[in-house]
């Protein structure tokens, strides 16, 4: 015991060496301020802090209030010339509303499925508030993946129009491990939002997606309960080409049995579908009707937007975000607690970037300018990124990076660090190579199949080709290692993820953020006192996007 203790002090002295001889050149973080502002956005007054709501409004206030004690200027909507603290936010609200009725017609002979157990039917955000249609045909399109960077193509020139497009969840290299999409590690192509979006792109009537617990990394639980609740979106102009009337899973066993009657064997198309010679297969003498009503709703929330100037090239931008919001009040837990806090998820990533934002502050003004941006509604599906990715207030092609900030570690500091999922980019790269001057690694994603690179905040930007990624705090702890950090981390998703349990900890010390915090900063800084431009890896599905706009960097 005294050996472990001698070397977990040596651990740590060399941390503090490397924070001292940093210090000389960069400013220091304050783990009583992040203390204080993780107690105060997680208390009971601010309800959870649920997305229009009271307990938004007093969010959205001590944000403004903290980012304008910080020094900073207003960088969000604009009107009249000048700037608010905040972008307005409006968000569709879709329910089911009555029965949804689905009939399979198989060689002539009909029969009823049931909406759960059968089928998840998600409530349309197509802007239609009638679904139904009869005898759509079925069409078996694989993955349901157009990649031309890596000469792939699903479709083969077939019409979607009026039919339904079956297609499996994943890759088509997520079974063999090998192949054109990086093996187990899952792509965009992978991810069942791309799926819906590619469908309605394509003018499809609906997408069926085939689950399977371990391409999907949960069970038909999760996607039940996902999927027959209420769905929120961004207001669309033209809804129809992100959502098709019709959106929704099936369970495999049933889709299984579907191929089978028309003829094919589910496993052997499966099969096909991984090779980039696969062509489209109607599910002959198959076809599904259905018949629901979708109550239509628009809700109003806020991102809150503060902008540190650049004094020489202000229009280029470097960002750092994370998601203000959390569940709100809902079902009492065992204690009869309803207010679901979400100290963790996500207090401690605003308190972040508060911090940060105090540090711009007190620093002369960088080059490019800095922008903090704190998002609504990422629990509802990474919507106040997606309004603002879809609505920037400052243009993409010119936003340097983004660096997102989610869950952050409230404990000691950590030898490593973490983002989510496994992308390749040069951002990366200089987040590796300043992490080292704190004897820091990078730990990999020990589940890239999961796709968690496609769940926080960072993605929308990602998806448009702005080099972003979402930092997370390392598991390796200085005092306590590998076994403590996993630990700790295992207990939380047990007993506290999106519980109401996740409340604030008088005996977390912050130190370990306030070191990360070093680090980003650093990263941030030197990207808005340069003339640099990230990029990501030449064969990144978010490469091209990226190139496309090259010459408005010029």
């Amino acid at each position: 015991m005294e050996t472990a203790l001698k070397n977990a002090t040596l651990v740590l002295m060399g941390l503090a060496a490397a924070q001292a001889a940093y210090a000389a050149d960069g400013p220091s973080f304050d783990p009583k301020r992040l203390a204080q502002d993780v107690k105060v956005l997680s208390s009971d007054a601010f309800e959870g802090r649920g997305p229009n709501t009271a307990g938004e409004n007093k969010t959205v206030d001590y944000l403004v209030q903290q980012f304008k004690a910080a020094g900073l200027k207003p960088g969000g909507d604009l009107a009249g010339g000048k700037r608010a603290w905040t972008q307005d936010v409006p968000l569709g609200r879709f329910e089911i509303k009555g029965p949804v009725k689905l009939t399979l017609t198989e060689g002539g002979t009909s029969r009823t499925l049931a909406q759960g157990p059968d089928m998840a039917v998600r409530a349309s955000m197509s802007g239609l508030k009638q679904v139904s249609f009869k005898n759509a045909p079925l069409v078996f399109v694989g993955y349901g993946v157009t990649a031309p960077e890596r000469k792939w193509d699903d479709f083969k020139g077939v019409d979607l129009k009026g039919k339904l497009a079956v297609v499996l969840i994943n890759d088509p290299d997520f079974e063999t491990g090998q192949g054109e999409f990086g093996g187990k590690a899952m792509t965009y192509y992978g991810r069942w939002t791309y799926k819906y979006e590619e469908m309605a792109r394509r003018g499809a009537l609906g997408t069926i997606i085939v689950h399977e617990s371990a391409p999907a990394s949960y069970g038909w639980p999760t996607v039940q309960n996902s999927n027959t609740n209420v769905m929120y979106d961004v207001v669309r102009k033209e809804p129809r080409k992100s959502h098709a009337p019709m959106e929704a899973w099936i369970q495999r066993d049933l889709a299984a049995g579907i191929f089978k009657a028309a003829g094919l064997d589910f496993d052997a198309a499966k099969k096909q579908a991984q090779s980039r010679d696969f062509k489209p297969v109607e599910l002959k003498g198959v076809s599904l009707s259905a018949d629901y009503a979708v109550d239509t709703q628009v809700i109003k929330s806020k991102n809150v937007v503060a902008i540190r100037e650049g004094s020489k090239q202000p229009k280029q931008v470097v960002m750092y975000s994370g998601h203000w919001d959390h569940l709100g009040v809902g079902q009492p837990d065992a204690k009869g607690d309803k207010i679901y806090n979400g100290a963790i998820d996500n207090a401690t990533g605003i308190a972040a970037m508060l911090e940060l934002a105090r540090a711009y502050g007190k620093q002369p003004a960088p080059q490019r300018s800095v922008v903090f941006l704190a998002v609504t509604a990422e629990e509802k599906g990474l919507l106040g990124s997606e309004y603002y990715a879809s609505n920037p207030l400052y243009p993409l092609a010119s936003t340097v990076a983004l660096i997102n900030m989610d869950a952050l570690g409230p404990r000691g500091p950590a030898r490593d660090f973490n983002i989510s999922g496994s992308a390749k980019l040069e951002l990366l790269d200089r987040l590796v190579a300043k992490a080292r001057q704190w004897d820091m690694r990078l730990s990999p994603d020990p589940k890239p199949e999961a796709g968690y690179f496609f769940r926080s905040d960072h993605f929308p930007f990602a998806k448009r080709g702005v080099p972003a990624i979402s930092f997370g705090s390392g598991n390796d702890w200085a005092d306590g290692g590998v076994a403590a950090g996993k630990a700790a981390e295992e207990a939380y998703t047990e007993k506290n993820y999106h519980q109401p349990s996740d409340e604030f900890d008088p005996a977390w010390t912050f130190t370990g953020m306030a070191r990360d915090l070093e680090v980003l900063y650093a990263l941030g800084s030197e990207l808005a006192n340069s003339t640099a431009w990230p990029n990501w890896a030449a064969d990144s599905e978010f490469r091209a996007a990226r190139d496309k706009s090259a010459a408005e960097r010029k």
